[in-house]
């Protein structure tokens, strides 16, 4: 079994200190975390093995990424660094590279315009590009025949459903075919990240991350609901996952990343300390 990622997530909205990490429920009642320079320090001196930076209402706000604050995070880390929120051009991409980071998570821009993994894949390469899926589950399987239908924990059939601008807007998009499209495009990784689970302390979305972790030929990070260490063991056992990511279960001091490692390790899940 390959070495499995723990991965803080940094949820970043712009205000007039510049940024501000919040954490909420299902993407809405966000309550602020911390400083977001501050944070990634603490998570890479904690041995995190990569940090993920979402600006989170960028794209629902209609503007670029706060290259500032990428910057001021890139200079604090030593790690890789994904970065995501805003990003709809080759061009966003090369700033937000500039910027420090060392990937780019995609997810409204490219729902809107596929063609644009295809593009980056082509300059930046597919290590380079996340394409993050935010989904949510959809119980009207009768009127949606062409569907991946999948069973959920209590045996109700469900499809999930890419949203897009934070989870402000349902697509109709199938997320079991759109992350086998984004595949072909060219993407390197999926950030997937349940709506139902988010911010709720259940655990992940065991039924589409197993899906997806055996349909897909390229990594799987799992997202959206974890409490404990416990969940994170699941994600990769039941779920598959390759990587594992979490904000408020770090960003409250509930656990440090050394906690759910050591956990882990005593699980003989290989993970790097």
């Amino acid at each position: 079994m390959l070495t499995k990622r723990i991965i803080p997530c940094l949820d970043v909205t712009l205000n007039e200190a510049g940024g501000t990490v919040v954490k909420g429920i299902e993407f809405t009642d966000l309550k602020k975390a911390g400083d977001p320079v501050e944070l990634a320090k603490r998570y890479n001196e904690q041995g995190a093995d990569e940090l993920v930076f979402l600006d989170i209402t960028a794209s629902h706000e209609g503007r670029g990424t706060m290259v500032n604050v990428i910057e001021r995070t890139a200079d604090e880390v030593f790690i890789p660094l994904t970065v995501g929120g805003g990003i709809n051009s080759i061009e966003d991409i090369r700033q937000v590279l500039r910027a420090g980071a060392d990937k780019v998570s995609i997810n409204t821009a490219a729902v809107k315009d596929p063609d644009l993994i295809r593009r980056s894949s082509q300059v930046f390469g597919s290590q380079c590009i996340v394409t993050a899926i935010d989904c949510k589950r959809n119980l009207d399987v009768a009127n949606n025949p062409d569907k991946t239908v999948l069973d959920l924990e209590d045996s109700t059939p469900a499809w999930y459903e890419v949203v897009i601008y934070g989870g402000r807007k349902p697509t109709g998009i199938d997320a079991v075919q759109w992350a086998k499209k984004v595949e072909e495009l060219g993407s390197g990784e999926i950030l997937l990240t349940s709506m139902d689970r988010d911010g709720t302390h259940d655990g992940f979305d065991i039924p589409i991350t197993r899906k997806l972790s055996e349909e897909l030929g390229i990594p799987v990070i799992a997202s959206g609901g974890v409490g404990n260490p416990q969940h994170i063991y699941e994600g990769f056992i039941k779920g598959k996952a390759d990587a594992a990511l979490a904000a408020s279960i770090f960003h409250f001091g509930e656990y440090t990343v050394q906690d759910v490692k050591a956990y882990l390790r005593e699980r003989s899940i290989p993970v790097r300390l």
